[in-house]
């Protein structure tokens, strides 16, 4: 999308979360090729809008690369500033990497934007036409953009709950919990009188992510870890954890922590981190094509009894600014 303003000529729009999953990089270039050869005569300014980019639609280091190449002086001659929205760590990291291949001068035109009140002062607000999903503020039971569907407090008193996370609840009464958090509203749990529903909400809200917690790139690697010696797999399932992105981090090591609270209670809960693997591995890791096979839920069992068993050891590298833990 682009916009004519007054003071800056014209600005494309660049919006992560229009990216297909099925985007493809030699065509994508092009048209962006395509487009810009329309404007790159006058001053232009390009804004990035980098929410909705997950590992499903991210274009590649290779491709980045190409791409930075193939778009010659002239494409670069008038840009006045690059506006990069809501940038993660994902995207410094990826501009350190380039910042070899990038002229000092390209350089300085860049400026990263982290709140969209912060873009009013450099663009005219107006004549921006931003996707719902990006100015959509986080509702109120939100956590690292993502729904928090329970709290220490909802389930603390549920620790010593024989069979916790392994009982239903009905559906009609999820789907209205449900209903609730996508509106932004607060859910009592204690009006429903059953521990089973916060437990069974969890579950569906991991089940139903659009991508695995664990995300699709790591789910081979997760499936290797039966080829692992049993004295390394500790290790080996750190050093996965730590290529996960930062918010998928954060809610992990949240759930984490908190299973590894109800595997202490075992003794009176029957849930081992053995059991509650049973329950949580295939919720938390899944093939981007086709679903977890019979033979699949072994690996992904012994990963997720690991992260909870040894919950200490494979979250210690990594404390994650404001960082929160049940």
């Amino acid at each position: 999308d682009w916009r004519e303003a007054p003071f800056v000529g014209v600005f494309p729009l660049f919006l992560a979360c229009y990216l297909s999953a099925l985007f493809s990089p030699l065509p994508g270039c092009r048209y962006l090729m395509y487009t810009l050869d329309q404007y790159v005569e006058s001053d232009y300014t390009v804004v990035y809008f980098h929410h909705g980019l997950r590992s499903c639609n991210k274009p590649s280091l290779h491709w980045l690369r190409n791409a930075y190449r193939e778009f010659d002086r002239k494409y670069k001659k008038n840009l006045k500033a690059l506006y990069v929205v809501h940038p993660t760590n994902f995207i410094r990291i990826i501009w350190n990497i380039f910042q070899p291949l990038i002229s000092h001068k390209f350089g300085k035109k860049l400026t990263y934007v982290n709140y969209l009140s912060e873009l009013r002062d450099h663009l005219s607000w107006d004549q921006l036409i931003i996707p719902p999903d990006v100015l959509r503020p986080p509702l109120p039971t939100q956590q690292f953009g993502l729904l928090k569907p329970f709290t220490p407090s909802h389930l603390s008193s549920g620790l010593q709950t024989e069979g916790i996370f392994r009982r239903s609840a009905r559906v009609q009464l999820i789907k209205d919990v449900q209903k609730l958090y996508n509106q932004g509203k607060p859910v009592m749990f204690e009006q429903y009188g059953d521990i089973h529903v916060p437990a069974v909400i969890l579950k569906t809200f991991l089940r139903e992510l659009p991508e695995p917690l664990l995300t699709f790139p790591l789910y081979h690697q997760i499936q290797d870890i039966v080829r692992v010696e049993s004295s390394l797999r500790v290790t080996t399932c750190k050093h996965i954890l730590e290529r996960l992105p930062e918010p998928n981090y954060m809610v992990l090591k949240y759930l984490l922590c908190f299973l590894n609270m109800v595997s202490q209670q075992s003794i009176i809960n029957k849930m081992s981190p053995s059991n509650l693997a049973c329950v949580f591995g295939v919720n938390l890791s899944w093939p981007s094509q086709g679903s977890v096979s019979l033979t699949s839920l072994t690996p992904l069992n012994i990963f997720t009894e690991i992260l909870i068993e040894h919950y200490h050891t494979v979250f210690s590298s990594r404390c994650p600014q404001a960082e929160v833990l049940p």
